[in-house]
């Protein structure tokens, strides 16, 4: 199970997740990364209320997007269930304060659990290595 503070609950956060993230896309899913130095205003960087958010260290909150063309609930259940223990997993390895939604594409309803675990990883490792590269400075000895 995800901890409480590591969860995305509302549209809002999930709206912005997506419209202000970065995406990374794979046959099984697609998988929206938006760190906290994406966001701006004070509204963004208050909505984290973790137990950690009084320590200065926003939390990771997750988000997962399971639709019915995954197939029946039982299904989409059962997806929900790996993305988040794969996620949970990975919570660690995120840039503090930041928001990601996965969502789950029609193929996940048939997919084994090592399918997703590879699916996610790639995403993962594309969005991070992106964002690695984007506050490097252009220029050697400038």
């Amino acid at each position: 199970m995800l901890p409480s503070e590591n969860r995305l609950r509302r549209r809002q956060d999930f709206s912005t997740a997506v419209k202000r993230g970065r995406r990374a896309g794979r046959p099984l899913l697609v998988v929206h990364l938006d760190r906290e130095g994406d966001r701006t205003g004070p509204a963004d960087r208050n909505s984290d209320c973790g137990p950690h958010a009084a320590e200065g260290l926003p939390s990771v909150r997750a988000g997962f997007v399971v639709s019915k063309a995954v197939g029946p609930a039982v299904v989409r259940n059962l997806v929900k269930r790996r993305l988040r223990h794969l996620v949970r997993e990975r919570l660690p390895r995120l840039p503090a304060g930041s928001l990601i939604v996965v969502r789950a594409l029609p193929q996940a309803g048939t997919a084994s659990y090592l399918d997703l675990e590879r699916d996610l990883d790639a995403a993962l490792r594309r969005l991070l290595r992106v964002e690695r590269t984007d506050g490097a400075p252009t220029g050697a000895g400038r």
